[in-house]
């Protein structure tokens, strides 16, 4: 129980400092490498909706998550995989650069990103929260309940992938990124 909490708690926290860390510099990696903001959102967009596809129909013979094993460091699974690719993937970077993006378009300097930090702290501690009680949850909602809710996330999911399509693309036919 203690190392699961370890985890948990060490996963949230790197899955937290890479949001931050692509909420107030993810502009620029992106333009050091010079991808489009309009790019990020359609290739985030597309990995976002098929997250959401996903999670419509999970796969047959699905891998089950990784566990820390007798004597491996919390550390290890904790940043590689559940921080980054499972919790911080390509879609949730693309969401944060493109919310950063769109509230410091509409209002000078960082306290624009104020509600977006406070929306990334929110989601860490609930995620904490989700994986130190997982087990309670998964014997509460019962196996119907998980496939329901995981239908549903899926579907809001999608349809979050299908607005950053939206919004790269048109983004790119507004600046001619097309070239």
């Amino acid at each position: 129980a203690a190392a699961h909490r370890r985890v948990a708690f060490w996963s949230c926290v790197y899955a937290l400092e890479l949001m931050l860390f692509f909420l107030f510099f993810g502009a620029l990696v992106m333009k050091f490498f010079g991808v489009p903001l309009s790019m990020v959102r359609i290739a985030g967009g597309i990995v976002l909706t098929r997250i959401g596809f996903d999670l419509f129909s999970p796969p047959a013979g699905a891998r089950p998550p990784p566990t820390a094993e007798a004597g491996e460091e919390a550390g290890n699974i904790a940043f590689m995989p559940l921080a980054m690719p499972l919790m911080v993937g390509p879609g949730v970077i693309a969401t944060v650069v493109s919310m950063a993006s769109k509230a410091k378009s509409a209002h000078s300097g960082i306290a624009a990103l104020a509600p977006i930090v406070g929306a990334t702290l929110a989601a860490a501690f609930v995620t904490y929260l989700c994986l130190v009680f997982a087990e309670k949850l998964s014997k509460a909602l019962g196996p119907l309940g998980i496939d329901a809710a995981s239908r549903i996330v899926g579907f809001f999911v999608s349809a979050m992938g299908v607005g950053l399509v939206f919004d790269g693309i048109v983004e790119a036919a507004q600046t001619q990124a097309w070239r």
